[in-house]
């Protein structure tokens, strides 16, 4: 679970406190390697998610992400024809080594690969939520799974 308490040295909002409660499910591999995928749930009315894959990975991480992306990974085919999006931030140019006319150039400029499904808040306070987030951490787990592998980590 993340702290309650606000960094608010740069921020014009000096309110100490979030008004949100974020919990990172985290590989079991986390203290092995400093970029690893993991679950994400987000709660705070009228803006709770469920999420998944990794988020701001480093250097060594991405490469191995982006390179087996490129080699024309069967798994990575099949997620991209799934329905599940792709989120989080990218590049305005190819990243260094990859060819600008690759067929999947949109996903090697990504720096994050994450995607994540919005909750209610009704779905949110009912007795059955944590079946449901289990189910969608279910439908999110393709990516996951694709990125652990990446990164040579247990599934």
């Amino acid at each position: 679970m993340f702290r309650i308490h606000r960094d608010t040295r740069f921020s014009r909002d000096k309110s100490p406190y979030k008004n949100h409660v974020g919990i990172h499910f985290f590989h079991e591999s986390t203290k092995k390697a400093p970029s690893v995928p993991g679950f994400y749930l987000h709660l705070q009315p009228g803006e709770s998610f469920a999420a998944a894959g990794i988020w701001h990975p480093d250097a060594a991480a991405l490469e191995r992400i982006r390179k087996r992306i490129a080699n024309g990974d069967a798994e990575w085919k099949t997620l991209r024809r799934s329905k599940l999006p792709i989120e989080g931030g990218s590049l305005k140019r190819p990243p260094r080594g990859f060819a600008a006319d690759h067929p999947f150039i949109d996903d090697l400029k990504r720096t994050d690969f994450v995607t994540s499904i919005r909750l209610d808040d009704r779905a949110v306070c009912a007795p059955d939520f944590l079946r449901d987030f289990a189910r969608s951490c279910k439908t999110m787990a393709p990516l996951v799974r694709f990125v652990s592998r990446s990164l040579d980590l247990p599934w």
